[in-house]
């Protein structure tokens, strides 16, 4: 069964409960940074190109967090620190940032042809390369 956020969402829509947990170019940003980059620390996501910062940063991190889309846990190598990693409801999400590339590289003039020429070669192979990075990542923290 899904789990309810706390507080109100604007109505009972799907779309709108998915514009509300995502509806923010930071929030897809993290997550593919996460999830084709394997982006794990605040530092790393701080590295994107796309030059984010920190104060909004560290607020879409804690939304994806309360979202159960991404969660966070101690750096085995830095206690102090913390790292972030996608649930399964964020990995779930692979399927949708992909046909949203796809979508764009269609409509747009845009970069990373390389990764656009692999997902449309064969999108369930690239979909299952996702699945399975992310499930070596959860299995070795385990």
């Amino acid at each position: 069964m899904p789990k309810k956020r706390k507080g109100k969402r604007r109505s009972a829509c799907p779309l709108n409960a998915s514009v509300e947990m995502l509806g923010d170019r930071w929030s897809l940003l993290i997550i593919r940074d996460m999830m084709l980059r394997g982006s794990r620390s605040y530092k790393e996501f701080l590295e994107c190109y796309e030059g984010i910062a920190t104060n909004i940063l560290a607020d879409r991190l804690r939304k994806l967090v309360a979202y159960g889309i991404v969660t966070t846990e101690p750096d085995p190598a830095d206690g102090r620190k913390r790292i972030y990693l996608l649930t399964t409801k964020g990995i779930d999400l692979a399927p949708v940032l992909t046909e949203m590339v796809l979508w764009a590289a269609a409509h747009e003039d845009t970069g990373n042809q390389a990764l656009v020429g692999q997902m449309r070669a064969d999108k369930q192979k690239f979909l299952a390369a996702v699945r399975q990075r992310w499930a070596t990542r959860h299995s070795a923290r385990s």
